[in-house]
């Protein structure tokens, strides 16, 4: 096992991001999970501190699924390593797309290629609302994957008891996750991500906090801040289990410097902390062994044999999306990229390892109601999968692939066989035979096979671009650095004839005008592989995935693994 650290604790804190506001929560009393009641439930393992959820309905119906399960996977070993891929936003129709795409973009029809996790030999599906939500966030999804239990919106690491915004209700409320446990038993753990480490989907592996985008203390509440509550930064520096987090890769360096302080790849970002502290310096300070890099090349040149607990940063903010990411003038390394290293980190702890990878930008492409960003980020989402594949004993290691919450994407109109998946819908004339034609809506006009329920792709006029679709480069909305000021269509769609609709910066049409698209709440696939895969089968609630993993790794009350 790597070096145990030492930590110094202090300050907390943190706020929300501009999509923040967007998020209308309830405060409805959440329904309980379906029955079970009569059926016995597997012992949750032995936790160090007293874990609220041997009380939680949610939990208990989870293990108890998990129990009936357990047939599945008789006699086989438990799993020395587990790896959960979640592909932030990536629906069905997402992964379709996305598949076509990749297919496309070797010169091919496309519908019959495959992404790497679709050979995976294990398939399920999972229900993602949350206890007050049909359409949930990635906050309390995350959660239920990670912790066995279902919660509110736009929480962390705590159950459904949480006030939400109010910090003092954190510490009734809060459970412990896979992440956790791991440390907790001796494995390492990392977590990786296109988004920002303080991000929901990787901050729901260590952090606490009863509202998402408190990722640094000058985004927290007066109080809080009073409180000197720990904000997500911190609490991934100073994780209390173990010996902490020995890898932690993505973005999000505004968060983890003083504010003010200059950041070395783009001025117009500094550091955001009102605390003064340099969060990065204290992840070296902590702990032996302990690294800290910014750009591609600082990781290349990382001695990984020295290297016990490695932190890498590579934007202020979010990484670039895949199609920007050559760009990036200090250079970021691939979503693969970080898997790789990750891997070869962890994989060096005798005892095993847990790491989440997350593909953050699928998500933030949708949002963006841009299509083409979203899909190449989960291209990009299967080449990390195939990095694990091919490094990774799969008589010792599982491999998950998942999805937080779904988004509005669609496909539709009758394309023929190989047409461009983000092109206009061209069709074969079926009742005349008179040959492929383009395709028209009512109005004699052309039309995408993609499109989107709702979002900035919306026909109607912006604050800075004529009537028609709009296009990344003209930034129209809220998403993308601007205000949409929708008005009512006077000639119906816009006429696309002459339109680009494969250019990256394009935003496929969307039915309801909105400043961002939003998330879906359809069900969302699990792929798996891998030791004890076969506990992923059926439609199960989403928190399942928590307890299968723990099945997977076979983890007892007494803390030994099971035979």
């Amino acid at each position: 096992m790597f070096a145990p650290r030492t930590l110094t604790r202090s300050s907390p804190l943190a706020q929300m991001s501009i999509t923040a506001a967007a998020l209308l929560f309830s405060g409805c009393t959440p329904p309980l999970p379906p029955g079970d009641s009569g059926e016995s439930v597997v012992a949750p393992h032995e936790a160090s501190i007293p874990d609220p959820r041997e009380d939680n309905t949610w939990f208990a119906a989870g293990r108890a699924q998990v129990a009936r399960s357990a047939r599945f996977i008789k006699g086989e070993r438990p799993a020395k390593n587990v790896i959960l891929f979640v592909g932030d936003g990536m629906g069905i129709a997402t992964v379709t797309a996305a598949r076509i795409l990749e297919g496309q973009n070797r010169g091919e029809t496309g519908e019959e290629n495959r992404l790497s996790f679709e050979d995976l030999p294990h398939v399920a599906f999972s229900k993602t609302y949350s206890v007050d939500a049909q359409v949930s966030d990635s906050a309390s999804t995350m959660t239920a994957i990670v912790s066995g239990v279902k919660t509110k919106t736009g929480v962390l690491g705590v159950d459904e008891r949480i006030r939400r915004g109010d910090h003092t209700s954190v510490e009734a409320s809060r459970v412990l996750t896979i992440l956790e446990e791991a440390e907790q038993r001796g494995l390492a753990t990392g977590i990786v991500s296109t988004a920002t480490v303080t991000h929901a989907t990787p901050a729901g592996c260590y952090a606490h906090v009863p509202f998402r985008f408190w990722e640094s203390d000058a985004r927290m509440t007066p109080a809080a801040q009073e409180a000197a509550f720990p904000d997500i930064a911190r609490q991934l520096v100073e994780m209390p289990y173990g010996d902490g987090l020995e890898v932690a890769l993505g973005g999000g360096r505004m968060h983890f410097k003083p504010r003010g302080e200059a950041d070395p790849e783009d001025p117009k970002l500094p550091g955001g902390r009102s605390d003064g502290r340099d969060l990065t310096q204290e992840w070296i300070d902590a702990r032996d062994g302990a690294a800290y890099v910014w750009n591609r090349d600082q990781l290349e040149a990382l001695d990984l044999s020295s290297t016990h607990h490695l932190l890498g940063l590579f934007e202020p903010g979010d990484l670039n999306w895949e199609t920007d990411r050559a760009s990036d003038e200090a250079g970021e390394p691939s979503l693969a990229e970080m898997t790789g290293v990750a891997i070869d980190l962890l994989s060096r702890d005798d005892d095993g390892f847990f790491l989440m990878v997350e593909a953050g930008r699928i998500d933030h492409g949708h949002h963006a109601g841009n299509a083409q960003r979203a899909l190449t980020d989960t291209i990009a989402l299967s080449d990390a999968v195939r990095v694990a594949l091919e490094n990774t004993n799969p008589e010792e290691t599982l491999i998950v692939v998942t999805a937080d919450h779904s988004h509005t994407l669609t496909i539709s109109g009758y394309p023929k066989r190989g047409n461009p998946i983000l092109g206009k819908v061209v069709t074969v004339d079926w009742y005349r035979g008179t040959g492929d034609q383009v395709a028209t809506d009512a109005l004699k006009r052309p039309y995408t096979t993609l499109s989107y329920a709702n979002g900035p792709g919306y026909t109607g006029k912006s604050d800075d671009q004529p009537e028609g679709p709009h296009t990344m480069g003209h930034r129209p909305c809220k998403q993308l650095g601007g205000n949409c000021s929708y008005q009512r269509i006077q000639a119906g769609r816009p006429d696309l004839t002459d339109v680009d609709t494969e250019d990256s910066r394009y935003l496929q049409e969307a039915t309801v005008p909105m400043g961002t698209e939003t998330h879906a709440g359809e069900d969302v696939p699990i792929f798996a592989s891998g030791a004890r895969a076969a506990l992923f089968h059926g439609v199960r609630e989403q928190n399942y995935i928590y307890h299968a993993m723990v099945e997977a790794f076979g983890w007892t009350r007494s803390g030994s693994p099971s035979n």
